[in-house]
């Protein structure tokens, strides 16, 4: 599913809800990263530079905004994926997870041992989307149910095709929406995947995922959203 909007458009989680105030800002000036907990695999580079986040790591890697989110909301980020002469210059996999709690501990998210490897994730309930996945050639979204194994994918929610893949080295706005039981990706002001949830996920934590890339993400938001 794919429609064009601006963020103050009524086609943000289908007319219903309105942007309202800023609830986390970070432009990454803080070299501290002090509000972000990175999860590595196999060691690289998590770190604020020149107001960016640079993750640039040889495996799996999860950076996680530590404070929890409340819906309604928007998270919204600008993301490029390098692809240039770097060794972990792969251009696959700008993923992201929100809305999230970890079944093995629902009241204390920290206190589960992850290592960055995938395969730790799958306990999650939360939204993903894994975009650019498999060297570029999956976009998909998932509702995961907190299952060590089964992570349902709807076929409607598996693209294959060349337009909704990275374009390297190019700038894309992402905004992920959870408000209510409405869930929605964008990229560049087009709607990649929308889900309309019986049992959504209200609260939980964002973060940024990926494996063997180099990722620069910049002006992350956090926006409350207010039904019209």
């Amino acid at each position: 599913m794919t429609q064009k909007t601006s963020r103050d458009e009524p086609a943000l989680a289908q007319g219903r809800w309105t942007v309202g105030e800023t609830l986390f800002a970070d432009d990454f000036a803080d070299a501290s990263l002090k509000h972000w907990a990175p999860e590595l695999e196999d060691g690289g580079t998590v770190e604020a530079r020149d107001g960016k986040l640079v993750i640039d790591v040889p495996a799996g890697c999860s950076v996680w905004f530590e404070p929890v989110l409340e819906g309604p909301v928007m998270i919204e980020y600008t993301a490029t994926v390098v692809g240039r002469d770097g060794p972990n210059d792969r251009v696959s996999d700008l993923n992201c997870f929100w809305m999230a709690s970890d079944a093995r501990n629902p009241d204390d998210f920290f206190d589960v041992e992850r290592s960055g490897k995938f395969a730790d994730y799958n306990e999650l309930k939360c939204y993903y989307v894994g975009y650019g996945g498999n060297t570029n050639s999956t976009t998909r979204f998932r509702r995961y149910i907190g299952h060590p194994e089964r992570r349902p994918l709807l076929p409607e929610h598996d693209l294959t095709d060349a337009p909704h893949m990275i374009t390297p080295n190019v700038p894309m706005r992402i905004r992920c929406v959870a408000a209510d039981g409405r869930i929605e990706y964008w990229r560049d002001g087009v709607m990649l995947f929308a889900y309309d949830d019986p049992e959504p996920y209200t609260h939980g934590r964002f973060a940024f995922r990926t494996v063997m890339s180099h990722l620069v993400m910049q002006d992350f938001k956090v926006y409350r959203l207010e039904p019209k």
